[in-house]
């Protein structure tokens, strides 16, 4: 099939350079699956803001969160014979895990869509708690009435689950806790009601019987999910063969529910497709 998208040809649109680290000590490696929204008139990036400490020769440093939330720098010897460097995504240690870098998002505004810079009027969101001392990763934006609520991925030793947060000025945030429990991620939700219920893609995931597909639950509160049901599976010999997930919210169109999502196949090689959804029965 054909590639019916065109790059933008000034690509990259941000760089870490562009990007304060958030703590002196750090620097931002990477910038990484932004969620996006209008607001104030202008289009918005919550960016995913990678970072971890300057690394040492024969050294592996990275960062958590303490119990009380404190940034705590965990350093090792690279001879050591309890670390694990083989994953560059994930150190082990002694038979835990940990992230190589720790995640926090950040927020950047553009009144054209292409040039974005930070506005330092508004506040970072960094992980809070012991569901997120490994950061929180990847979120997703969705406006409903005058309130807009935040999917992400929270992270820790415990697994990785999805956490909503909500705001109406994106100053003042409310925390709602873990809505999906591990393994879970990919959370966008619907911009509005359907048959009085909220509902929102998600995917849950399996090591072994099942895999990496994207699945759709129905909410009376935007908390509590259920009637979780199996929307789309990874498909064998496809570009999306190793996994599925949703990406950007649903966009509402009049012939459906427009749902652009990410797929990979075996490689790690990650291309966008799109499902359309009906607009009475997703």
């Amino acid at each position: 099939m054909a590639d019916i998208a065109k790059r933008f040809a000034e690509n990259p649109i941000l760089r870490p350079s562009d990007i304060r680290p958030s703590i002196e000590r750090m620097k931002v490696e990477c910038l990484l699956n932004p969620g996006v929204f209008r607001f104030n008139d202008r289009t918005w990036l919550l960016l995913r803001v990678a970072e971890r400490p300057e690394q040492k020769p024969g050294r592996t440093s990275f960062p958590i969160l303490g119990v009380n939330g404190e940034l705590q720098i965990l350093e090792f010897d690279n001879s050591d014979p309890k670390l694990n460097l083989a994953d560059p995504r994930v150190i082990g240690y002694d038979g835990k895990d940990y992230l190589t870098t720790m995640s926090h998002f950040r927020l950047v505004a553009s009144g054209d869509g292409i040039s974005f810079a930070e506005d330092p009027s508004y506040p970072s969101m960094f992980g809070q708690g012991e569901l997120e001392s490994y950061g929180i990763e990847d979120c997703r934006v969705a406006q409903i009435g005058q309130t807009y609520y935040l999917t992400f991925t929270e992270v820790s030793e415990h697994g990785v689950g999805v956490g909503l947060r909500s705001t109406t000025n994106w100053r003042n945030m409310l925390q709602h806790g873990m809505i999906l429990p591990p393994h879970n991620k990919d959370c966008a939700i619907f911009s509005e009601q359907i048959g009085g219920n909220y509902f929102a893609l998600h995917r849950p995931s399996s090591p072994t019987l099942g895999g990496n597909y994207i699945w759709i639950a129905e909410s009376p509160d935007l908390v509590h999910w259920g009637q979780h049901r199996c929307l789309a599976h990874s498909r064998p010999g496809m570009w999306d063969s190793a996994r599925v997930g949703a990406g950007a919210a649903p966009i509402r169109t009049p012939e459906g529910w427009l749902e652009i999502y990410h797929g990979a196949n075996g490689e790690h090689r990650y291309c966008l497709g799109a499902l359309l959804l009906d607009l009475e029965s997703p």
